[in-house]
């Protein structure tokens, strides 16, 4: 398959270019992905549903089929993608899922548990190569986020991008998209970020309009902090608890007192509202 025609590469493409970042939130249901696709199409802006490797193996083909027409018939632009797929057994399903023709539109091969640079390489090309072939773009991660969410590998000794090895580990690895680690961790800041900016400005610098960066580890960033890193660059932007959070608060309030569908409709209101103020925030909206 041909990557001509990739939706996540076509979305970041015209996010770099109109200068605006693309919310891509993590979806762990039926309702949360309903509610990106509802705030996307209210807000006319692109969006990215994004799932974590232990809700594909939940859900499986089923699941995955049900968001790709849900985001594929949307009436704006929405891919779907595949964060962190680290073990080879998940690897393994979203490749074998896509051979059976239920495949990603891109998925994220993290293999910055690797002891080197290299080791990331060795271990992630085999993969890239795969996905490719399938017409799937590949994010990869340069460096070594610290921290953990839902169902991911807990890590506990970052490492900087080194943005000087930058070209040679995309080159090594064929990948399409760029996660740098620039101070970024996932899960709660135990002190206000202090993000390396100048990373992000090297990185843009080398790979404008070829390869779009993505910024990981956004739990609790302030508003300022969202924009300028944007402005420097940034066209992808995975987000978990700002939308998840206030979602399961509410459907647990609702389901004391409302009726199932009612408390359900009330929490999907809640998540795509925290999804249109994202979009306004990334400047996305009415981009569609």
């Amino acid at each position: 398959m041909s990557l001509q025609h990739n939706r996540t590469l076509d979305i970041l493409s015209k996010a770099e270019k109109g200068g605006y970042g693309i919310l891509s939130q993590v979806c762990y249901d039926a309702q949360s992905a309903i509610a990106l696709v509802r705030a996307a199409e209210r807000t006319r802006s692109p969006a990215i549903l994004q799932l974590f490797p232990v809700t594909l193996a939940y859900g499986n083909g089923p699941f995955l089929n049900f968001c790709l027409y849900l985001a594929h018939q949307a009436t704006v632009p929405i891919a779907v993608h595949l964060d962190h797929a680290t073990d080879p057994e998940h690897l393994e399903l979203v490749l074998g899922l896509a051979e059976a023709g239920i495949a990603f539109d891109s998925i994220m091969v993290d293999a910055s548990h690797a002891e080197t640079d290299e080791g990331n390489i060795i271990i992630a090309k085999p993969y890239v190569d795969r996905a490719l072939k399938l017409g799937i773009a590949v994010e990869v991660e340069l460096g070594r986020l610290e921290g953990g969410e839902a169902g991911l590998r807990m890590i506990s000794d970052a490492k900087l991008t080194n943005p000087i090895k930058a070209e040679a580990f995309i080159q090594g690895t064929g990948a399409l998209i760029l996660a740098p680690s620039i101070g970024n961790l996932h899960g709660s800041y135990l002190k206000p970020p202090a993000f390396r900016l100048d990373i992000l400005d090297e990185l843009h610098a080398k790979f404008k309009g070829r390869i779009p960066l993505c910024l990981h580890g956004t739990d609790e960033l302030p508003d300022v902090l969202f924009v300028e890193c944007i402005d420097r660059g940034i066209s992808k932007i995975n987000v978990n608890s700002w939308a998840r959070d206030p979602y399961m608060k509410c459907l647990a309030e609702g389901l004391q007192t409302k009726p199932l569908p009612d408390a359900i409709e009330e929490a999907t209101e809640a998540f795509a509202s925290v999804c249109e103020r994202l979009f306004i925030l990334f400047r996305s909206a009415g981009k569609a």
